[in-house]
């Protein structure tokens, strides 16, 4: 329903058939709606998750470069996972950070006796988008000791080998579209 239908429902009866009063609600009504969707756009900004034109500040205030080229999505993710990579380090808080980058599965595990943090992608095959951004963040908050190593996961020759070609296609689809496997 509409600004002007819901101020004309405010409005006594005897003004629905009044022309005047209809043109007034109407105009009134536009207006209103432009004062909505620029009010939802300014709560949007609020979060990281739903931010659009505020990214570069909250990039500025977690002294993030900015770097306009990049999508939004992956501004986020850095966004994101800065927010999240403050306190003590430990396995949970390393997986945290890497969940902001990745949306499939992501293991993360901590040999304190190796000095050694594997991250391991579960769903997402080849490279992921954003993984100099993940190595960036891991890196800034990683103890200095500690040695990290990403896995990353591909078809191996026998699942290609029992794939038709409808789930190999399927399967390139999805990896340049953006999805996991």
């Amino acid at each position: 329903m509409s600004k002007a239908e819901v101020l004309m429902t405010l409005l006594p009866p005897l003004y629905e058939n009044v022309l005047e009063m209809q043109l007034l609600t109407e105009t009134e009504g536009v207006e209103l709606d432009k004062l909505t969707v620029g009010l939802e756009s300014v709560l949007d900004q609020f979060y990281p998750e739903s931010a659009t034109w505020a990214l570069e500040r909250y990039e500025r205030d977690l002294q993030i470069p900015t770097n306009q080229a990049k999508p939004d999505d992956q501004r986020r993710s850095v966004i994101i996972s800065k927010m999240r990579g403050s306190g003590k380090v430990s396995g949970s808080m390393l997986k945290n950070v890497a969940q902001a980058y990745e949306s499939g599965g992501i293991d993360v595990s901590v040999d304190s006796g190796e000095y050694r943090i594997l991250i391991r992608f579960i769903d997402t095959w080849g490279l992921p988008p954003n993984l100099d951004d993940l190595k960036s963040a891991i890196e800034d908050i990683k103890p200095a000791h500690m040695t990290v190593e990403y896995r990353l996961r591909y078809l191996t020759i026998v699942e290609v080998e029992s794939m038709t070609l409808d789930e190999i296609e399927q399967t390139r689809q999805d990896k340049f579209a953006g999805g996991g496997a």
